[in-house]
């Protein structure tokens, strides 16, 4: 018994030095990983902001490309930064490379949405089915974009949310850009009375959405009857107008018209209810 316990004391005492040298060997390798480790956190971040601020400052530069460039920037360094910690705990540079390549494959089966995303950043980059500024709608999302990063995109919609899109679901779909042409049309019915004069409907229409800012005169105004319903004439109106001029124009027109109508005398026939009592006599 006294010799087992002095055995058992022997190999305690031999795997406490063990562990001793290797704290020793090790010890300095482990706080200079922990040093690179957060100062490269902070440099990553420190580049990403210079490079966002620098990028910002070029004229001409493509506003889309800021923020997918930026983030590049942090995530290589942060590359280069775990390079550094594996070496300093002697890891040869082929080695690390293979065990990146390994990690990166794993990961990459692991992580295949993520990929998607990035592949699809890269794919919207080179494409441009928008830039930054313009104003987007899919099936399922429509604001103004804001950033196009590595993994999403960040919209701004009309009442001031923030949607932040993983990029794969704006590839993967199709966009309507409102912002891409220089032009758009305007195209809206109103309906009139049948006792109403249709040309005179039609040249007070026409003074309103000529005086309006942006209206085009090439391709000209078409004013046309669409239908001859059961209570009215349904006139339709079509016209070009600026991109940038179109909700202001096209908002106001609808409202003047009906001013106008109200004014001269032309009435917009609906649908109404007439109720009659009945009296009983006794």
């Amino acid at each position: 018994m006294r010799e087992q316990t002095q055995q058992f004391i022997s190999n305690t005492n031999e795997i406490i030095l063990q562990i001793s040298d290797l704290l020793v060997t090790y010890a300095f390798s482990v706080i200079g990983a922990i040093i690179i480790l957060l100062l490269g956190w902070i440099i990553a971040g420190y580049l990403e902001r210079i490079a966002k601020k620098s990028l910002a400052k070029i004229h001409g530069f493509d506003a889309t490309l800021t923020g997918f460039l930026s983030q590049f920037i942090r995530y290589g360094t942060l590359l280069i930064v775990l390079v550094m910690v594996l070496g300093q705990f002697g890891i040869q540079t082929a080695s690390i490379l293979a065990a990146l390549g390994a990690i990166g494959l794993a990961i990459g089966l692991a992580l295949q949405g993520t990929l998607q995303n990035i592949a699809a950043g890269l794919m919207l980059l080179i494409l441009r089915p928008f830039t930054v500024g313009d104003y987007i709608s899919t099936s399922s999302v429509a604001g103004t974009v804001k950033e196009v990063d590595l993994f999403t995109s960040e919209l701004t919609t009309y009442d001031g949310l923030n949607i932040v899109v993983p990029n794969s679901v704006l590839w993967n779909t199709p966009i309507t850009n409102y912002s891409r042409l220089d032009t758009r049309l305007h195209d809206f019915q109103v309906r009139i009375s049948y006792e109403n004069d249709i040309q005179a409907a039609f040249q007070l229409i026409n003074s309103i959405i000529t005086a309006q800012k942006g209206v085009l005169n090439e391709p000209e105004p078409i004013y046309f009857v669409a239908d001859l319903a059961e209570n009215a004439v349904v006139l339709n109106c079509r016209y070009w107008i600026t991109a940038s001029e179109y909700w202001n124009v096209s908002r106001k027109t609808v409202e003047e018209v009906k001013y106008a109508f109200d004014k001269n005398g032309i009435s917009i026939p609906y649908n109404q209810i007439v109720y009659h009592k009945a009296v009983i006599k006794n």
